[in-house]
């Protein structure tokens, strides 16, 4: 090869790396997320955005969020799943058992990433929590493992308490094992378990005139239906109640012990980036979360007419007052 076409040929090639370089760089994910929550899935978002950003992903640069909620109306979650696969996105996140199941239903081929679902086998979301299969995966939210925590928390708010009323999304295929649990829970501490299965849109005075009236000591609801209107009813029928997310005590419930979700969403992250960096969905274990909040709401206890001991104070990782 003569020098001068060498050198055509190695200036060429140079000038191509950088047209290389800059169109790796230019890439741009188009992540879906779908959530349930009404009124706002904002504190949600914000924690996933942290997660993100701390895995070099940064909205306008490279990364843009397709973000679709039902806003608390389970019937508008496979449409929403639908609309982000109809955008061709690269990867949806989930908030919550339904809306996994939801973006499932929606699509076998879109990796989904759940940033906490409550009992992910049992509903039928993965094949196992080792090996998911399929193209689902991401983090369990422990809620139907930790739902007998919150009898044991009801006890000792109320030590003379004998029965215990919970509110289950009729719906939600992981209500089946939330309830299993607790009625277990209830049975081993002596108590009774009365519940009840509510749809999200139904007026909810008439389920808790029912709780009343079998006098139920404390309430437990499952965190994806808690709402301000249905905590306002427990404050108003001056019932104790338990959320098993920490989305509940800032709308009202007395308290809520369970997995951090925060922490999940910031933690989904981790899954988006390996996913996006080749990995598949059936080959990355679910994780099971390691850290679980206890929070109380101290205005609601007042309110109610209730006292929280100091020990339990003690105990909480964050108190509202």
């Amino acid at each position: 090869m003569r020098r001068r076409e060498f050198i055509t040929l190695l200036g060429s090639t140079a000038a191509a790396w950088p047209l290389a370089a800059r169109a790796q760089q230019a890439r741009v994910y188009t992540i879906g997320v779908l959530t349930l929550i009404s009124p706002s899935p904002e504190p949600l978002l914000k924690a996933l955005r942290e997660g993100l950003r701390d895995a070099g992903y940064v909205e306008g640069r490279n990364l843009h969020l397709e973000i679709r909620s039902a806003a608390g109306r389970p019937d508008l979650q496979l449409e929403k799943a639908t609309e982000l696969v109809h955008l061709k996105v690269d990867l949806i996140v989930t908030f919550f058992t339904p809306t996994a199941l939801a973006a499932k239903q929606a699509t076998r081929d879109i990796p989904i990433v759940m940033a906490g679902a409550g009992d992910p086998v049992a509903v039928g979301l993965v094949a196992s929590l080792a090996r998911p299969g399929g193209n689902v995966t991401g983090q369990s939210s422990g809620g139907a493992e930790v739902a007998g925590k919150s009898v044991e928390l009801i006890r000792e708010l109320i030590p003379a308490a004998r029965r215990v009323g919970v509110l289950a999304d009729e719906g939600d295929p992981f209500a089946k094992p939330y309830v299993a649990q607790i009625g277990q829970a209830a049975r081993s501490a002596g108590m009774q378990v009365d519940p009840i299965m509510i749809r999200p849109e139904q007026p909810l005075e008439a389920a808790f005139e029912t709780l009343t009236g079998k006098r139920v000591d404390g309430l437990l609801i499952q965190g994806s239906i808690a709402r301000r209107e249905m905590l306002d009813l427990a404050i108003k029928h001056r019932l104790p109640a338990l959320t098993s997310t920490r989305l509940g005590p800032p709308l009202g419930a007395l308290m809520s012990y369970g997995s951090d979700y925060f922490d999940l969403a910031r933690q989904s992250a981790v899954y988006v980036d390996r996913i996006l960096k080749g990995a598949k969905p059936a080959d990355l274990p679910v994780a099971f979360p390691t850290k679980f909040e206890l929070i109380i709401n101290l205005k609601t206890a007042k309110a109610i007419g209730l006292d929280i001991s100091p020990v339990l104070l003690a105990r909480a990782d964050e108190v509202i007052e």
